[in-house]
Parts: C-alpha cells; sequence; structure tokens
C-alpha cells in the first residue's frame, strides 16, 4: 500500500497537470472559438480546484486521531468527493448555457487543425495521469483520490468525443455540431458529477465493507477463535482507508480475563494481516450471552 507521504506528493502533482492541461485546452479554444472546447476547457478549471481540495483532504485524512476526532479524520476524503461532484454539476450547466446560445447562432471556427491537435495532447496527458491516480488510489485505499482520477478519466472520454465531432463539423460543414457536442459533454459531466456525489455519500453514512470483505472477515475470526464458543453481531463500516469492524465474542464463563484477551489479540492481529489498517473492537461475553440455535 502506498505510504501516506507518496499519496500527498501525488496529489500535489495533481495540481501542476491540472494547471498545464487547462493551459493547453485554453489554447486550443482561444484559436479556434469552439463551443466544445470551451466546454472542455470549463472541466478542467474544475479538475484544477478538484486536485486543490483533494490535496489538502488527504493532508487532513492522515493526521492521527486527536483529542476531538478519537477516530481519526479519514471521512475528510468522502467531503472531497462530494465538493467535486458539486463543482462537476455547476460545470455542466455552465456548458450548457454556452451551447444552447451557439446552437442558434453557430460560429466558424479558427485555426481548427491546430486546435483539435492541442486538446488531443492534453487528452493524452490527461489519460496517463487519471489512469496513475485511479491505480494508486485503489491501492491506498484512498477515495479522493479514486474520485479525482475518475473525474479526469471522463474528461479524457468528453475531449475524444469534442475532438470527434469538431472533425465531423469540419467535414461535413455542419457548424451546429459544435455546440451539440458541447451540450453532450455537459449531460455527461452531469450524470458523472451526480454518481460521484451519490458514492461519496454513501462513504459518510458508514457504509458496510464490500461482500468479499465481510466474508474474509467471518473466516478470519471463524478460523482464529479457538477457545472462544461462538461469535456474533459482527458489524462493520468504512471511512476512506480506515475499516472498523466489531463483534461480540462469547467465551467460556470459567476462561479467566488473560485467556480471553490472548484469543482476541490472535484474532486481532489475524485481521489486520488480512485487511491492513483495520480497527477492531471486540466485546467479550460469558456463555449464556452465545446466540446458537
Amino acid at each position: 500500500m502506498p505510504s501516506n507521504g507518496k499519496l500527498q506528493r501525488i496529489a500535489a502533482w495533481s495540481i501542476a497537470v491540472a494547471l498545464a492541461i487547462f493551459a493547453l485546452k485554453l489554447a486550443a479554444w482561444w484559436l479556434t472559438g469552439s463551443v466544445a472546447l470551451f466546454s472542455d476547457a470549463m472541466e478542467s478549471v474544475v479538475n484544477v480546484v478538484a486536485s486543490t481540495i483533494a490535496w489538502y483532504a488527504l493532508r487532513l485524512a492522515h493526521k492521527p486521531a486527536d483529542d476531538n476526532h478519537p477516530f481519526g479524520h479519514h471521512k475528510a476524503e468522502y467531503f472531497s468527493a462530494v465538493l467535486e461532484g458539486v463543482l462537476i454539476v455547476l460545470a455542466a450547466l455552465l456548458i450548457l448555457h454556452e451551447a444552447w446560445g451557439a446552437f442558434f447562432a453557430p460560429r466558424v471556427l479558427e485555426a481548427p487543425a491546430l486546435g483539435i491537435a492541442i486538446n488531443a495532447l492534453a487528452a493524452v496527458g490527461n489519460g496517463v495521469w487519471a489512469w496513475l491516480l485511479m491505480s494508486t488510489g485503489r491501492r491506498a485505499r484512498s477515495p479522493a483520490m479514486v474520485a479525482d482520477g475518475r473525474h479526469l478519466w471522463t474528461d479524457v472520454v468528453t475531449s475524444v468525443g469534442v475532438i470527434a465531432g469538431l472533425v465531423l463539423a469540419l467535414a461535413t460543414g455542419w457548424l451546429w455540431l459544435d455546440p451539440l457536442m458541447a451540450a453532450i459533454v455537459a449531460l455527461n459531466i452531469l450524470w458523472h458529477g451526480w454518481h460521484m456525489v451519490g458514492h461519496s455519500v454513501q462513504g459518510l453514512m458508514d457504509v458496510a465493507v464490500e461482500p468479499g470483505d465481510l466474508a474474509e472477515i467471518e473466516r478470519v475470526v471463524e478460523e482464529n477463535r479457538t477457545g472462544a464458543l461462538e461469535f456474533h453481531d459482527l458489524k462493520t463500516r468504512e471511512a476512506g482507508r480506515a475499516r472498523f469492524i466489531e463483534f461480540h465474542l462469547v467465551v467460556p464463563s470459567e476462561m479467566t480475563v488473560e485467556a480471553a484477551h490472548r484469543i482476541c489479540d490472535r484474532i486481532e492481529q489475524a485481521l489486520e494481516k488480512t485487511l491492513p489498517g483495520a480497527q477492531v473492537t471486540i466485546h467479550v461475553e460469558p456463555a449464556h450471552k452465545a446466540k446458537l440455535a
């Protein structure tokens, strides 16, 4: 799993990359006057803001627990992703406004070949960086970094669509294809922003771990509870990189506290090995609390 320092360095570089991509797309729009390229540039403005927010959220999320936040600051990354989704929606509405006006008054494109080439270069750069963010974010279980990477990948897809639409408009002379492509880009951005907000809100609502991870937790506890009678009331939740696991462990009534403690230590170590970063809480109960049928 990537270290916190590496994640923060990548997040800082994301700001520089976003600024460079925005400059390229802004130049492409300025050269051509294309509304579709304008829409692509506006999405890159969101990229710059979102990358800055993600960088700050990562720094905050990795701060150690303190008196006011005894469970840590992990959820800061979800707030980052929600805010990024809201920004995406606002950018889409701005693009739709511009596309509506241009649809009824199509504009003749200037220096289209150069503008398209510059935009294509920006798309390639975005694609490489999006792949890096998503792959690193998944390994590190970082919602903010994965969200940033997904947003950039959406930007790549829309850039490809914009370029294809502009090439078709130039080949056919149908200038209305330019604002039409801008509108399609905006609708795609709206869908992506809505999806991102929904996913992040689930994290803020203490969603349980994935079914595969839950099955693995149950297996590990079952294999390492030797000496205990049973376990029940297993509950899990995720908060950014952290996974919280709690359950009740039933032991024989005559078992000493020390012996029960050894069983708990064995289970906790096994869970930590299987799910690095997991925070485990075990409530030990006497035999009459068992829930076996």
